[in-house]
């Protein structure tokens, strides 16, 4: 199957995805190179670039598209960070994101049950709340939280306006922590970013989310493996239960159970998402549809 990425995400050039070895999906040829428009069976276009860009800058031609042809629609931001959406209804075949009911699913992460489970070692806790934010806004909701949780708990702030990372990046930093702010950045359906999946599952913290209400989490993750902030009438009683928490070392290991039957899948950009769209290619046969309405689908 031959992909071609009209452009290549946020302009770094990539080097070409092994479908096989990584992902165990083999046939895959994936291009950046505009000449073999022709021969793809599939084009990604990454929002976020087609928005920079214009729609203009769509190929042009006489058919536009080879029959068969699929252009598939790639973004990764929310609808509050996606501008230029209205103008793209009727465009591509596909979808391709975070959102569940894409034509093309890739999430940020996933919980997989390995076929032997490995013991679960929780790393040694020494410190209590983490919070990494490298775009600060305080018009957005995780940042007024944040203001009224820290009237009533001490939380170590990383990124655009605290400490620096420790050597190796989030993950090291995050580890000697018991819980992570995992705050989405705006609130929609699905989406639910690496701040859970990376900075807390993967560093061993217990995040409390803010972000689509609890029922949507709970369709990727067990309801013991998280702290939702609507599960508190305020902040101050967040902060007391996590003080209790705190003390009180049976009732904060329950948040690890699930541990014992499922591991973490933190999904890597770009690979992961090209190899995807080659292998759902190659299972549609010839199915071709139009996406009507791109942006009442996306911002619903």
């Amino acid at each position: 199957v031959n992909v071609l990425l009209w452009w290549e995400p946020f302009g770094r050039p990539r080097r070409t995805a092994d479908c096989l070895r990584r992902y165990n999906i083999s046939g895959c040829r994936l291009s950046a190179d505009r000449s073999r428009y022709g021969e793809a069976r599939a084009v990604l276009f990454h929002h976020r670039d087609l928005a920079l860009h214009g729609a203009e800058a769509l190929p042009r031609g006489s058919p536009p598209r080879p029959p068969r042809q699929l252009w598939v629609w790639m973004n990764f931001e929310s609808p509050s960070h996606s501008p230029g959406l209205r103008g793209l209804a009727g465009l591509f075949n596909w979808t391709m994101s975070y959102r569940h009911d894409s034509d093309v699913f890739v999430p940020y992460g996933y919980l997989y049950a390995p076929p032997a489970p490995r013991p679960f070692v929780l790393p040694r806790k020494t410190r209590l709340v983490a919070w990494v934010i490298s775009h600060w806004n305080e018009e957005h909701a995780r940042v007024r939280y944040y203001r009224q949780l820290k009237e009533h708990l001490a939380i170590d702030v990383y990124g655009a306006r605290g400490l620096a990372l420790a050597e190796g990046g989030v993950v090291e930093t995050v580890s000697p922590y018991k819980f992570y702010l995992a705050f989405e950045n705006s609130i929609h359906q699905d989406y639910i970013t690496e701040k859970l999946w990376r900075n807390a599952f993967a560093a061993s913290a217990v995040p409390i989310v803010l972000g689509p209400r609890r029922a949507n989490y709970e369709r990727f993750i067990p309801p013991d493996s998280f702290i939702h902030v609507d599960d508190f009438p305020s902040p101050r009683l967040l902060a007391t239960y996590l003080k209790f928490l705190d003390k009180s070392k049976p009732n904060y290991r329950r948040y690890f159970a699930w541990r014992k039957k499922y591991e973490v899948h933190v999904t890597s950009f770009w690979d992961e998402h090209f190899c995807k769209v080659c292998e759902a290619v190659r299972a549609a046969g010839n199915q071709i549809k139009t996406v009507r309405n791109l942006a009442s689908w996306f911002e619903s």
